[in-house]
């Protein structure tokens, strides 16, 4: 799973057959996220599992636990970066990532894409929500228009 480091939002989603070592699985989640998104990470940051990834591109890699060249910036995003485990939790349970109703590896690869878009979809409706709050708009109220009362 890959997602941003601001609001969480998943840019990138995918699963592997069997069980991968983490740092083999890093250069196929970026490569996916430059195809949906068109951007190429320019810093991303990961826990310990990601060792030994092989990536010398043009991003740079910040692994948790680091002390070279770990600047006060970079050890909040890698402090960031611990927001991610809940992520995966509230999809595991909220998205139903935890079990997959769906058959082989085409089936897993569905579940957990349609699972990260419910999660932003859910984000996103949160968001509206607050923002109809803030404007004091209840959709519960009939509408009057012309002395008729319409219902949404």
């Amino acid at each position: 799973m890959v997602s941003t480091s601001i609001d969480n939002f998943v840019v990138g989603m995918k699963a592997f057959p069997g069980n991968p070592y983490d740092g083999h699985t890093l250069s196929a989640s970026l490569e996916q996220v430059h195809k949906l998104t068109g951007i190429v990470a320019k810093e991303v940051y990961v826990d310990r599992g990601y060792r030994g990834h092989g990536l010398t591109e043009s991003t740079k890699i910040w692994i948790a636990g680091a002390k070279r060249g770990v600047t006060v910036a970079i050890k909040k995003k890698l402090k960031r970066r611990n927001a991610i485990e809940p992520v995966i939790g509230h999809m595991k349970n909220d998205g139903r990532l935890g079990r997959n109703f769906l058959k082989g590896a085409a089936g897993d690869a569905m579940n957990a894409l349609l699972c990260a878009a419910g999660h932003n979809l859910r984000k996103i409706l949160r968001q509206l929500a607050l923002l109809c709050v803030r404007l004091r708009i209840d959709f519960n109220q009939p509408l009057v228009s012309n002395g008729l009362n319409l219902q949404l």
